[in-house]
C-alpha cells in the first residue's frame, strides 16, 4: 500500500493531501489506529491442505465477495473527478460495496442510476429533521437498500493540517492556495474537466452548487446536540438495514442494538475526530464481547493490508472498511486505481489465511492470534 500512497501524494495537491491523510491536532489517534493492529501476531499452521479460501459473506443480509467495503469519504471528486463512481464501479468488480457519503461530489440520484441496486448510503444527520428525512427518502428512491448512519461528528473536529493548507470552508480562494494547486498539473487537467468540488447532495435543488456554498450549507447543518431519540427517529424513517458508525465504546453499541440497528461499525472517523480517543482494533474487542453474537460487528480505522483484514476478522469483526487506501488507488487511476487497492487486498487476505491454515475467512477467531509481547490472546488488552 505504500506505493499506493506515494503516487497520492506525488499527484494531489498539498491542501487535498492535507485532507486525504491528516487527522484530529497532531494526529495521534490516526496513528495508532495503524500501530494498533501490528500489535497483534497471527499463528501459522501447516500441512492443513488448504487449498482455496472462500473470502465471501454476509453483512446485513447483503452477500458480498470480500469482506471489504470501499468507506464513505466526502468530496471524493476533488481527489479525481471519477470519484464516488469510480468506487463503486471498482467495488462491484469484487462483489462487494462502495458506501456512498452525504458528503459526496456525486448525487444519491445519479449513483443510484449508474449502479446495481441495494446499495449502501452513509447518512450524516444534519439540519432539522426535515432535511436528515429527505436525505433518507432519497435514498430510498435512488434504490438504495443500507443504511449507515454517522454519530461521532456533532461538531467537526480539529483538523489543522487542512487548515494550515486552506482545504476548509473557504478553500481556493486566496493566491497563496491557489499556488499550492498550480504545482499539480495533471490534477488540474482533470478537475477542469470534471469540475466536481461540491457536495451534490446539499446543493440546492437543480442547482450543482460551489464549494464554498456546499461546504458552508454543511457548516450551517451541523447537529451538536444529536441524541438517541434522533437516531430512534431515523430507524422509524429508514425501512432497510440501518448500521451505526462512530462507535468506540461497549454500552453505546448495546444501546446502538435496542435502537433497532442492524449493524455497529467500530470508527473514530480516521482518528479526523476526537484526538487521543480508543484505536478501533482496540475498541473492536469490547464491541464483540458485548453486542457480537446479536448483530453484525465492522470495523475501520488504519486498515492497510489484507494482513490487518485477517485480523479484524480474527477478532470478531464481520467485515472491515477501509478510507484512504481507496482514496490512494482513486488518485492515480479512477475505477482501475481503485480496483487494484481492492486486488492487493485480495491477494494478501488470501495468502495470509492460507498460511494461517484456513479455508474461509468464517474460520477466523481470536485462536488464531497473539499479542507481539505476548503468548496468548486470552485478556486481549
Amino acid at each position: 500500500m505504500a506505493d499506493f500512497r506515494m503516487a497520492a501524494r506525488r499527484r494531489l495537491p498539498r491542501p487535498v493531501w492535507a485532507y486525504v491523510e491528516n487527522g484530529a491536532d497532531d494526529g495521534r489517534t490516526t496513528a495508532a489506529n495503524a500501530d494498533a493492529w501490528r500489535r497483534w501476531q497471527v499463528r501459522q499452521r501447516v500441512l492443513a491442505g488448504v487449498r482455496d479460501v472462500d473470502t465471501t459473506t454476509t453483512v446485513v443480509g447483503d452477500d458480498l465477495g470480500l469482506p471489504i467495503l470501499l468507506g464513505p469519504v466526502g468530496l471524493a471528486g476533488a481527489i479525481s473527478g471519477s470519484g464516488d463512481l469510480a468506487a463503486a464501479q471498482a467495488a462491484a468488480r469484487y462483489s462487494t460495496r462502495a458506501v456512498l457519503s452525504t458528503g459526496s461530489t456525486h448525487s444519491l440520484e445519479d449513483i443510484g442510476a449508474a449502479t446495481v441496486p441495494g446499495g449502501w448510503f452513509q447518512l450524516y444527520p444534519w439540519g432539522d429533521r426535515r432535511l436528515t428525512g429527505s436525505l433518507i427518502d432519497r435514498a430510498r428512491d435512488a434504490g438504495f437498500g443500507t443504511l449507515i448512519v454517522t454519530v461521532d461528528v456533532p461538531v467537526v473536529g480539529n483538523r489543522l493540517g487542512e487548515l494550515r493548507y486552506g482545504m476548509n470552508s473557504q478553500p481556493w480562494l486566496s493566491p497563496g492556495v491557489a499556488i499550492r494547486y498550480a504545482g499539480r498539473p495533471r490534477w488540474l487537467l482533470d478537475a477542469a474537466r470534471h469540475r466536481r468540488f461540491s457536495l451534490a447532495n446539499l446543493a440546492e435543488p437543480g442547482a450543482r452548487g460551489s464549494i464554498t456554498d456546499s461546504v458552508r450549507r454543511h457548516a450551517i447543518a451541523m447537529r451538536p446536540d444529536l441524541s438517541w431519540d434522533d437516531l430512534a427517529w431515523m430507524r422509524n424513517r429508514w425501512d432497510g438495514p440501518m448500521l451505526v458508525k462512530g462507535v468506540l465504546e461497549a454500552d453505546d453499541a448495546a444501546r446502538a442494538v435496542d435502537a433497532g440497528a442492524a449493524g455497529v461499525i467500530v470508527s473514530n472517523h480516521g482518528g479526523r475526530q476526537l484526538a487521543g480517543t480508543l484505536p478501533t482494533a482496540r475498541a473492536l474487542v469490547d464491541v464483540v464481547d458485548r453486542v457480537g453474537d446479536r448483530i453484525d460487528v465492522l470495523v475501520d480505522g488504519g486498515i492497510r493490508s489484507g494482513l490487518d483484514v485477517a485480523v479484524a476478522l480474527a477478532l470478531g469483526a464481520r467485515a472491515v472498511l477501509i478510507g484512504r487506501p481507496w482514496l490512494y488507488g482513486l488518485s492515480a487511476g479512477g475505477a482501475d486505481g481503485v480496483a487494484d487497492v481492492l486486488a492487493v487486498f485480495d491477494a494478501e487476505l488470501r495468502r495470509t489465511a492460507h498460511l494461517m491454515g484456513v479455508s474461509s475467512v468464517h474460520q477466523l477467531t481470536r485462536d488464531h492470534l497473539a499479542r507481539a509481547d505476548e503468548a496468548a490472546v486470552e485478556s486481549p488488552w
